[in-house]
C-alpha cells in the first residue's frame, strides 16, 4: 500500500502556531524581541520564504523530507551516553524462576520467539497496522519493524551513523550475542540450514554459562564502552580496532540479530522501581552494567533472579513498534517448558576474545566510572494509580491521553510554580517514513486550567474549573491531531534550520533567539506507551533539570513511570505525589 508523503505545513501557520506555544512560556520583553525576529523572517520575499521554498522542493525529491535532519537532530548528533539518556527500556513481569534452569528455559524460549517474529518479517508477513486513538483506521508506515533486528548504531566522533544491514543472496547462518558475566559468545541459530528448536537453544545457553563461569578465561568487559559518551566511545572503538582479534569481535556483534543478556541477581529489592532502574543501566559495573552492548537496537535481559525485560537503542524505531515486538513475545512465551536435552552433534557457542592493552584498559576504568555516577544520579518511580482508569476518563467524553497530559502539566505547576516546554512524541507514520513530531502540551488552555486549581481563589467555582479542564484537553487534542497529521511546527522548523545549514546561508535570526534555544529545552519529555500485556516502558529525562513522564493507561488503572536527576536542583520526585493526586481528587472531581 502507497502511503502520502509528509506534508510541508505553510510557513506563516507554523510561525503563528510558533508564537502562541511560547506566549506564556518566556518574558514579556523575551516574547516581543521574538515577535519581531518571526515577523522579519516571515516578511514576503524573506529568508523563510526562500527556505520555505527550498523545503517544497526537497520533499519532491525525498520519501520524507525531514527524516534525515529529524534521526541527526534527534539522535545521531547527540554525544550523551545512551543509557537512561536515549535508550529507553521495556520491562517485563516479574519472573518467579525457582533455579538456574528456569532463568535459561526463559532466555530459550523468548529466543525461539524472536526466531519466529524475524521469519515473518523476512516474509513480510507482518500484518499492517493501522492508527487508533485520534483518526483512527489509517494505514501506518511499516518501515521501522524491519530494523527491529537488522541495524545497528556506530559511534562516530561527531554524528553516529544509523547502519542497516542488507540481506545478501547467500547471507551467513544468523546469529546473536549472548553476554553472561560481562562476556560475549556468539549463538549461531541456523545450523545446517535448521534453525535451531528450543531444546537445542537451552543446549548453547547451558554451554555459555559454563563457559562464562570459567575464571581463568575471564576476560575484560568490553561492552562497558559502549555505555559512555558517543564520541569518546568512538575513539575507544578505534583503539580496540588497531587488533584483528577485536575487529573480528566487533563484526560478530554489530552483525548479530539481537543480544540476550544473562544477568546475575541484583539483590533482593526488586519492586518495580528498582527493576526499571536496572533496566535502563544494569546497575553499573558492580552489577550488571558491563554485561550490555548498548549499540544494537535490541538486548533482551533476563536476569537470574527474574528481573527481565529488553533495553533499546532508540534511533531505528519508535515505541509502539518495540510494544508489539515485545507483547507478540510475551504472548508466545507462556507455551510448553522445553525439556533439558541435550543434542551432542551441536558445535560449541564460541566466546569473543578481546586483546586489551593498558590504554584500553584505562578507557574501561573510565567509562565505568562514568557509568556508576549516572547510576548514582537517576531517580526513579514506578506508580500505579488505581482510582480510575482510561474507561472512566472516557465516559466523560474526554481524550485519556489528552487528560493525562493536562495532569502532567499541573503536577508540573504544583511543584515548580511555572508552566515549562514540554514534548509530547506523537508517530506521524501515517506518511512514507514516518517517525515522530512533538505535541506541545503546554498549551496557554493548560495554563489557564493549572492556575485556576491553584490560585488558593474560593471564588472560582467547580464548574469554571471543570470548563478550563475541559478547555485544556480540547486544545491538546487539537494539537494532536495537526502532529500526526504532518501539521506541527517543531520539524518543519528544524527543516527550515537545516536547509539553511545546507545552503551554507548565515543562520537565521531566529534560530539564534533565547526563545528559540528554550523552545527546545523540554524539560518534561512525556509519553504514551500502552500496552495490552503485563509491561510498562521507561526512559529517562532529556535535560539534566527535566523529567521523564512515561504513562500506561489501563481500562481500570494507569502506570507513571517518573524520572528526574539527583543532580537537578529541580529534583522532586514528589511531584509524582502530587500528580496522583491531582488526578485522584481535583481533576474529574474537583
Amino acid at each position: 500500500m502507497s502511503l502520502p508523503k509528509l506534508p510541508v505545513p505553510a510557513l506563516k501557520d507554523t510561525l503563528d502556531m510558533y508564537m502562541r506555544c511560547m506566549s506564556h512560556l518566556v518574558t514579556e520583553e523575551q516574547f516581543k524581541k521574538t515577535e519581531n525576529i518571526v515577523k522579519q523572517f516571515g516578511a514576503p520575499g524573506g529568508v523563510g520564504e526562500l527556505l520555505q521554498n527550498k523545503l517544497v522542493e526537497r520533499r519532491e525529491n525525498k520519501a520524507n523530507w525531514v527524516y534525515e535532519y529529524w534521526l541527526n537532530d534527534m539522535y545521531l548528533n547527540n554525544r550523551l551516553a545512551l543509557p537512561v539518556n536515549s535508550s529507553p527500556a521495556m520491562v517485563f513481569p516479574q519472573q518467579n524462576f525457582r533455579a538456574p534452569i528456569d532463568s535459561l528455559r526463559f532466555a530459550a524460549h523468548l529466543i525461539s520467539g524472536v526466531l519466529e517474529y524475524k521469519s515473518l518479517l523476512d516474509a513480510r508477513a507482518l500484518p499492517m497496522d493501522y492508527a487508533r486513538g485520534q483518526l483512527a483506521g489509517t494505514p501506518l508506515c511499516m518501515e521501522q519493524y524491519y530494523r527491529l533486528f537488522t541495524s545497528y548504531r556506530l559511534p562516530g566522533p561527531e554524528r553516529d551513523t544509523l547502519v542497516a544491514q542488507e540481506s545478501t543472496v547467500m547471507p551467513e547462518p544468523e546469529h546473536i550475542i549472548v553476554a553472561c558475566k560481562n562476556q560475549f559468545f556468539v549463538l549461531d541459530v541456523v545450523i545446517n540450514f535448521r534453525r535451531l528448536n528450543e531444546r537445542d537453544l537451552l543446549t548453547q545457553l547451558e554451554k555459555i554459562v559454563k563457559m562464562a563461569e570459567s575464571e581463568e578465561e575471564q576476560l575484560a568487559p568490553i561492552g562497558l564502552l559502549t555505555s559512555d559518551g558517543r564520541t569518546e566511545w568512538a575513539e575507544s572503538r578505534s583503539v580496540l580496532m588497531r587488533e584483528s582479534t577485536n575487529r573480528d569481535s566487533l563484526d560478530m556483534i554489530e552483525r548479530c540479530l539481537c543480544l540476550v543478556c544473562l544477568d546475575d541477581s541484583s539483590g533482593p529489592d526488586m519492586t518495580d522501581t528498582t527493576r526499571a532502574m536496572l533496566m535502563l543501566h544494569g546497575g553499573g559495573l558492580a552489577k550488571n552494567g558491563g554485561n550490555r552492548w548498548y549499540d544494537k537496537p535490541m538486548q533482551f535481559v533476563v536476569g537470574s533472579d527474574g528481573c527481565c525485560g529488553v533495553v533499546c537503542e532508540h534511533s531505528p524505531f519508535e515505541g509502539i513498534v518495540l510494544v508489539q515486538c515485545t507483547e507478540y513475545l510475551l504472548k508466545y512465551i507462556p507455551s510448553k517448558l522445553v525439556r533439558a536435552a541435550s543434542v551432542s552433534e551441536l558445535p560449541a557457542p564460541r566466546r569473543l576474545r578481546w586483546k586489551c592493552t593498558p590504554e584500553i584498559h584505562k578507557l574501561l576504568a573510565s567509562a565505568a566510572d562514568k557509568l556508576q555516577r549516572l547510576v548514582r544520579n537517576l531517580d526513579m518511580n514506578v506508580y500505579k494509580f488505581c482510582d480510575y482508569g482510561k474507561e472512566l476518563i472516557k465516559k466523560q467524553k474526554m481524550s485519556p491521553d489528552a487528560y493525562i497530559q493536562v495532569a502532567l502539566q499541573l503536577a508540573y505547576y504544583r511543584c515548580h510554580g511555572r508552566p515549562v516546554p514540554t514534548y509530547e512524541s506523537a508517530s506521524t507514520r501515517r506518511f512514507q517514513q514516518g517517525r515522530v513530531d512533538n505535541i506541545r502540551s503546554a498549551t496557554p488552555e493548560a495554563l489557564a486550567f493549572v492556575k485556576a486549581m491553584t490560585d488558593g481563589k474560593l471564588t472560582t467555582s467547580d464548574v469554571e474549573k471543570m470548563e478550563k479542564l475541559r478547555g485544556a484537553i480540547t486544545a491538546q487534542t487539537k494539537y494532536t491531531i495537526l502532529a500526526i497529521t504532518g501539521m506541527a511546527i517543531d520539524n518543519h522548523l528544524l527543516g527550515l534550520r537545516e536547509i539553511a545549514h545546507e545552503l551554507k546561508t548565515e543562520k537565521p535570526e531566529i534560530f539564534k533567539d533565547e526563545v528559540y534555544l528554550i523552545s527546545n529545552q523540554f524539560i518534561l519529555s512525556t509519553s504514551q506507551v500502552p500496552t495490552t500485556v503485563e509491561m510498562f516502558c521507561c526512559y529517562g529525562p532529556v535535560v539534566p533539570n527535566g523529567y521523564g513522564a512515561c504513562y500506561n493507561p489501563q481500562s481500570d488503572h494507569i502506570i507513571f513511570c517518573v524520572s528526574s536527576f539527583r543532580e537537578s536542583p529541580l529534583d522532586k520526585m514528589l511531584c509524582l505525589l502530587f500528580l496522583c493526586v491531582q488526578l485522584q481528587k481535583h481533576m474529574l472531581y474537583p
